[in-house]
């Protein structure tokens, strides 16, 4: 018997060298959506990009990559 699922959408950024992990907060929400709903209350993912998704763990991982502190 073929069983489906449907995978929880995680979003993962990290700051001072600190992953945090950030629920999805509407499914219907397009990744870039969900970046804006959290960029009020971290104002930090507002330039930030967006890779994936990615499948680990029984999840489908985003990850906001953000270029603050960074040179080059």
């Amino acid at each position: 018997m073929l069983i489906t699922e449907i995978l929880k959408r995680v979003f993962i950024f990290e700051v001072n060298r600190r992953e945090i992990r950030l629920d999805d907060p509407r499914r219907e929400f397009s990744p870039e959506e969900v970046k804006h709903f959290y960029s009020g209350s971290y104002p930090i993912l507002t330039n930030a990009n967006i890779e994936g998704p990615e499948i680990k763990r029984d999840e489908v991982q985003y990850r906001f990559i953000t270029t603050l502190g960074t040179k080059g």
